[in-house]
């Protein structure tokens, strides 16, 4: 493939797909991630509170140890408050738009990654520059499924931000990301991948390991 990206697909032809798929191409699934599963795993948006309760808690009990009149300690608290509450307003912003921007497309030939707050872009992952997929979970069904491509591939870490596999710096993964449908969306490419290349007589295994939590540890949901 000679183009990854796209920055253009204002004008879809369908949505999620930067052009008209070729005949014979079928759409399998499509979907986006959930703007709550990115506050809370990807933006960390519960360490943000926790870390504000303890400031919060902390300004209370110095207040007091130093025998600080009342007002001042509230006076302190609310400051922290109003800093939090723009915080995680901004937070929880962002990932509203992430999900609003986002589109992921799986088809029997390809993933195809529709995304970008401020600007808009496709990545266009076709299967045979796929090494493998793995899939780490955020709860019962929600998770996060990780794309490796063949090493000879090469994408920007920083322009695939946040639907990228975290800290893979050197052979970036592009990610499906806080999908509460993961389990599903495996299930669907997982086949995929493997009828795609036993049609063209590859004989593929399946292997398909599920990991827990977002540190997404190398397991690997692909074809042998």
């Amino acid at each position: 493939m000679k183009q990854f990206v796209t920055r253009e697909h204002e004008i879809e032809p369908l949505p999620g797909l930067p052009g008209v798929p070729p005949a014979g191409e079928v759409i399998l699934w499509q979907g986006r991630p959930s703007s709550a599963l990115v506050a809370r795993h990807l933006l960390k948006v519960r360490w943000i509170v926790g870390y504000f309760l303890i400031l919060s808690s902390w300004a209370v009990l110095a207040g007091l140890n130093d025998a600080q009149p009342v007002g001042g300690i509230v006076f302190s608290v609310a400051v922290l408050t109003a800093l939090a509450g723009v915080l995680i307003g901004m937070i929880e912003l962002f990932a509203w738009a992430v999900e609003k921007t986002t589109l992921y497309t799986v088809t029997t030939e390809r993933i195809v990654i529709r995304f970008g707050v401020a600007i808009s872009m496709t990545l266009n992952l076709p299967y045979r520059q796929v090494d493998g997929v793995a899939l780490a979970r955020l709860g019962e069904k929600a998770g996060m499924i990780a794309i490796a491509l063949l090493p000879e591939q090469r994408l920007s870490w920083l322009i695939q931000w946040p639907h990228v596999r975290g800290f893979r710096f050197a052979r970036p993964e592009p990610s499906l990301i806080c999908l509460p449908d993961a389990d599903k969306v495996a299930n669907v490419l997982s086949a995929a991948i493997g009828q795609y290349r036993g049609s063209r007589a590859e004989q593929p295994r399946i292997i398909m390991q599920e990991t827990a939590g977002s540190a997404m540890p190398p397991s690997v949901v692909a074809a042998e």
